[in-house]
């Protein structure tokens, strides 16, 4: 099905404005206002200059599902239904894997749960790359597959949508009756091939120097010196976790007030020395070095035994946010083409 560009954003403002399917809020990114070439997730009005088609924006979608800082119990009583568009696969690869940890048969997580019910996640081709995106290296693409509810392929002026659920096949029969759509044909099919098979190909040459082999078992079997030399620029801020499309660590506080029962959690990082310690006041990884380690291997090795996916996706994020200037690819290739050393921290 073709939507025309233009009709397709007056369509959001009429989901909006008309509260179509209950819909009240539609978030996606905008041109940042600090003269950088980044994109921030904000809510749709009349004056911001909305961009879908290029990169992912500065902050990752898991923020929208599973915020920063949110209170958990008692439970917000907003029923806020919303349509996000223009999510990345990298941050679609994340919701995949957030799915796996916080909605399983063994936990379900009531706040985040309620967040994925009640969106409806619109994913859009790149047409564009950021210097540190690499989804290429981790199994990604720029374009999704699958697990979204409508997916957005830029063709000329129009975009070229698919449906991938219910949620999306009840959103089109809503844009029917709004705007005018038109069938797709082979022609048009081929050219998002052709578009998608640029931008990938381009992605892969920006990434063409941090190859490398995909047994990401051995990064636990590299010497503890490798770890202790990649890790001395890291200051140990714990920004690549807060930005992070996978990375869920929270920290559980009471902020019951008088008589008032109250349960906040906030962000927590696998990179601040207070991360691990226990009540007794051990911590097993006292070093900085140990919590640089620690996180690759999260990401790498422990998600992926946990979820069967691996904990990075690609986006970038750690490595635009690092004040360090940690080359996150680069530390990936480097200790994979370390010589194997059995020891272990």
């Amino acid at each position: 099905m073709l939507a025309k560009v233009k009709d397709f954003f007056a369509f959001l403002y009429l989901c909006k404005e008309k509260k179509i399917l209950g819909v009240t809020q539609v978030i996606l990114p905008v041109k940042s206002k600090f003269g950088n070439d980044g994109y921030n997730l904000a809510e749709l009005d009349k004056e911001g200059e909305y961009i879908i088609d290029s990169y992912r924006a500065i902050d990752p979608v898991k923020v929208l599902f599973y915020a920063p800082r949110e209170k958990v119990y008692p439970e917000n009583g907003a029923d806020v239904k919303r349509i996000v568009a223009g999510i990345k696969d990298c941050d679609l690869r994340g919701l995949k894997l957030l799915d796996k940890a916080l909605i399983n048969e063994n936990f379900v997580d009531p706040v985040y749960k309620k967040w994925r019910d009640d969106t409806i996640v619109i994913t859009s081709d790149c047409m564009e790359i950021a210097p540190s995106c690499h989804c290429n290296l981790v199994g990604g693409k720029p374009y999704s597959e699958d697990g979204y509810d409508l997916n957005l392929s830029r063709v000329g002026d129009s975009y070229l949508v698919k449906v991938g659920s219910d949620k999306g096949e009840r959103l089109v029969g809503e844009m029917r009756r709004y705007i005018k759509v038109e069938s797709s044909s082979d022609e048009i099919e081929k050219l998002v091939e052709d578009n998608r098979a640029s931008v990938l190909k381009r992605l892969e040459e920006n990434n063409k120097d941090f190859e490398r082999g995909t047994d990401y078992e051995r990064m636990r079997k590299i010497s503890i010196e490798a770890w202790k030399e990649e890790s001395r620029d890291c200051v140990g801020c714990g920004g690549c976790n807060n930005i992070c499309p996978t990375c869920y660590c929270v920290i559980l506080n009471d902020e019951s007030k008088d008589k008032n029962f109250t349960k906040v959690r906030s962000y927590d990082s696998c990179q601040l020395t207070g991360y691990a310690r226990v009540a007794g006041g051990a911590n097993p990884r006292p070093k900085m070095y140990q919590r640089f380690r620690n996180r690759y291997l999260c990401k790498f090795l422990y998600m992926k035994y946990n979820f069967d996916l691996l904990g990075c996706t690609g986006c970038g994020r750690c490595i635009d946010v690092c004040p360090g200037e940690i080359e996150f690819r680069g530390v990936v290739k480097r200790i994979m083409e370390k010589e194997k050393s059995f020891q272990e921290a």
